[in-house]
């Protein structure tokens, strides 16, 4: 269109239709504007709450890992609403956006189903809490000390100081042995003795053992039996209760002070043995009489 060719008249007529055009424009979606506008504020308004009150609830039970989780997915989860609720107030059809996302949420979803899986099995283990940093566990395939725990996988220390990484998914899918759980720990101290050895001053000794050690503990009280009539000792055990910080140490130097204590008592700790009979196919039978 060549301006130059218009008169004055036609000039202005096409200026008029321009802002005839703004100011329908303007009219139209004014109320639109602002509603979106209001609506964004109060939606980042309350998604900013909503993650700081989610912190805030799960962080008290000292999950900081799962506290910015979740606060996370809280926050975005309601902006998504809000973006969709800005969407509606300019006639746009949210429908087939959802659907769009919804199909991308699954491909994405089956894409990194095993990461997936790790999140959840980290969610459940930080939920339900079967152990903390600090403990000691076994899961059939992972065995140490717990050193972070995380939404993916879960960090150990083996006992020969080893780094070792499992993922969530494996740890939550195995049975799970927390030796730190609770806060004492049964001891079985269980010794052989000889067949001609004195049972009663075997349990007496035992029994000044375990009550030497102020680490046994009292409650419950330790108790002394025998246990087996074996082929090659009688079994004599003293079962006793120990803090669980204590146990691994406690129960070597029991077995240790068992034997200097029997070695020093006299009473004898034989090795397995077996009666070998003899028989001699060669020899003739003694005639009867």
């Amino acid at each position: 269109m060549n301006l130059d060719n218009l008169d004055p008249a036609q000039l202005g007529a096409a200026t008029s239709n321009i802002f005839a055009m703004m100011a329908g424009l303007v009219t139209a979606y004014a109320f639109s504007v602002i509603g979106a506008i209001i609506i964004l504020v109060i939606g980042f308004w309350v998604a900013k709450k909503a993650k700081q009150a989610v912190f805030r609830l799960v962080n008290r039970r000292g999950e900081s890992t799962l506290a910015h989780f979740l606060a996370g997915v809280a926050r975005y989860a309601i902006l998504t609403i809000v973006l969709v609720m800005v969407l509606q107030q300019f006639g746009v059809k949210t429908a087939s956006i959802i659907a769009a996302l919804g199909a991308a949420g699954l491909a994405i979803g089956l894409a990194l189903q095993g990461t997936l899986q790790n999140i959840a099995a980290g969610v459940m283990l930080l939920f339900l809490r079967p152990f903390k940093i600090g403990d000691f566990i076994d899961t059939g395939s992972a065995t140490g000390v717990v050193q972070e725990i995380g939404l993916f996988a879960t960090e150990l220390k083996t006992l020969d100081g080893l780094y070792l990484l499992a993922p969530n998914s494996t740890v939550w899918g195995s049975e799970i042995t927390n030796y730190s759980y609770h806060q004492q720990r049964r001891f079985d101290l269980t010794v052989g003795i000889g067949y001609d050895d004195d049972i009663d001053l075997a349990l007496n000794t035992l029994e000044e053992i375990v009550r030497g050690d102020s680490r046994v503990l009292d409650d419950p009280e330790p108790f002394l039996y025998v246990s087996n009539l074996g082929d090659s000792a009688v079994e004599v055990v003293a079962r006793v209760w120990i803090p669980t910080s204590d146990w691994w140490a406690t129960s070597r130097d029991l077995t240790k002070k068992a034997k200097q204590t029997f070695d020093a008592k006299g009473i004898s700790i034989p090795f397995p043995q077996r009666d070998v009979h003899h028989y001699n196919a060669d020899k003739a039978e003694p005639a009867a009489s």
